[in-house]
């Protein structure tokens, strides 16, 4: 008796990000995906139920990913603004392909209000863990909504900047916001 199949649900995904990076939001389908993943649609379904658990699923490990970067680059400090500086360093150092990943699964956000309250309270989450009764966090604050704008902007394809304007976008933001705060 054979060994009992098992679907990395990782693969599935990264199948699901490979699939809207090719063809876009529109073209993420359970199929899509299942061939992209060389598995069948139930087996999709058998990972994620269906599309927009499938989107859950995308944005929760986008989410983890990211916050898990930024955790990192935070360390043992444990202030607000030191958090909305590792965001913007992160954010910078992300590469095209992340970006492309990441614009293309906000687009398909776009598409379910349950979608956009999950990013809403991400977004909401880090704008509330800032102090704006002081300079330093309303500057944090600044830092953040740059970060993102110039974030969608170029994801989006808004504004073309190649990598130097990208960086150099990053040192302005980044240096609104204290190395340590006091």
């Amino acid at each position: 008796m054979g060994r009992r199949r098992t679907i990395d649900r990782d693969k599935v995904l990264d199948a699901a990000e490979a699939t809207v990076s090719a063809v876009g939001a529109a073209g993420l389908t359970i199929d899509a995906v299942a061939k992209a993943a060389g598995i069948t649609k139930g087996g999709v379904q058998y990972c994620f139920g269906n599309k927009d658990g499938l989107i859950d699923a995308m944005m929760e490990r986008w989410f983890n990913q990211f916050d898990s970067a930024v955790a990192t680059k935070v360390g043992d400090a444990s202030d607000a603004s030191t958090a909305m500086r590792a965001h913007a360093e992160v954010t910078e150092h992300m590469n095209t392909a992340e970006n492309a990943r990441t614009s293309g699964m906000m687009a398909a956000l776009l598409q379910r209000e349950e979608h956009m309250e999950k990013n809403r309270i991400w977004y909401r989450g880090r704008l509330d863990s800032l102090d704006l009764s002081t300079e330093e966090g309303r500057r944090a604050r600044l830092a953040f909504l740059a970060t993102e704008g110039a974030f969608l902007l170029r994801s989006f394809g808004f504004i073309e900047m190649d990598d130097a304007e990208w960086r150099d976008i990053f040192g302005d933001i980044v240096a609104l916001v204290p190395k340590e705060s006091a």
